[in-house]
């Protein structure tokens, strides 16, 4: 019998992605399961889930693992956490020995997402983009945007997108705003190298709501996706943050990628949060027709 094919996307309700690593640290096959019995239609993978070094994983166990997916409905829409694994990475490191081999895992995890079946990454990791000391902020950036840079030149050629994660400055002094990591995107010029909106680091860091955010930057092709979280770190619908708006901005752009759901505090577990928020963010897409 064939696998079933991955659903269409013709509503946001059809869009739901959920970050696997809150379902960690069960099975591949046994995430791949549960997410489609709550709905959700796509999986987007933390590589740290999947080995201690991602690095290693060959095409041939990206194709195994996507057929996995399939065979539940599910696409594996993108990569995030992207250095967490193996340990010791950086973009911003005065080593230039270390920042090359970061390049080159930046590079590796484009060559992975696209032979997952993936169409974006997704790179917050804000440990591995700290100031050195001794460091100033400056040198720090530039280091940065070179590496996101080259990131982005192989993301055209594996036919992804790289995205530049603006993070709340609680986590990283490196690119807190969508200003921020937009400056970077239009200064390298490159059609693969954009940027993202995750609501919790938005809600903690910038002037504006995240449904404004949407409103001011999608029109101008720079803002390529979304993750959902409270500014408590909890699943969307666990905290006072409002998500009806953010879906609203998304339908009226006509946004036909995913939308991620990815808590960071698990209440009361991975499972309980991950089936909470799927059924809050149905609600609110049925309720507004979206």
């Amino acid at each position: 019998m064939d696998a079933p094919a991955v659903p269409p996307r013709p509503g946001l309700a059809a869009r739901l992605a959920l970050c696997n690593e809150v379902l960690a640290p069960m099975a591949f096959a046994a995430q791949c399961a549960l997410a489609a019995s709550l709905g959700y239609r796509a999986l987007e993978v933390a590589p740290f889930t999947l080995a201690d070094d991602p690095l290693a994983i060959d095409d041939a166990r990206a194709a195994a693992m996507r057929r996995v997916a399939d065979d539940h409905g599910l696409a594996i829409c993108g990569l995030h956490w992207l250095l967490v694994a193996p340990k010791g990475l950086s973009i911003t490191t005065p080593d230039d020995a270390l920042r090359a081999r970061t390049v080159e895992a930046m590079r590796r995890l484009v060559a992975l997402c696209a032979a997952l079946g993936g169409e974006y990454l997704v790179h917050g990791s804000p440990a591995q983009r700290a100031i050195a000391p001794g460091q100033s902020h400056a040198d720090a950036l530039a280091r940065a945007a070179d590496c996101w840079m080259r990131a982005g030149e192989a993301a055209g050629e594996a036919g992804v997108v790289y995205c530049i994660e603006p993070l709340s400055g609680d986590q990283t002094p490196i690119v807190n705003t969508v200003a921020e990591a937009a400056a970077i995107v239009r200064a390298a010029g490159l059609p693969a190298l954009r940027t993202m909106l995750d609501t919790c680091s938005a809600g903690l860091a910038e002037a504006e709501p995240p449904a404004a955010l949407i409103e001011r930057w999608w029109p101008t092709g720079l803002l390529a996706h979304v993750q959902l979280n409270d500014r408590n770190r909890r699943a969307p619908g666990q905290g006072d943050d409002a998500f009806a708006p953010v879906l609203a901005a998304l339908a009226r752009h006509g946004h036909r990628g995913w939308i991620a759901v990815e808590p960071l505090d698990y209440r009361p577990d991975g499972p309980g949060c991950a089936a909470f928020a799927a059924g809050y963010l149905r609600g609110l897409i049925e309720a507004g027709g979206l």
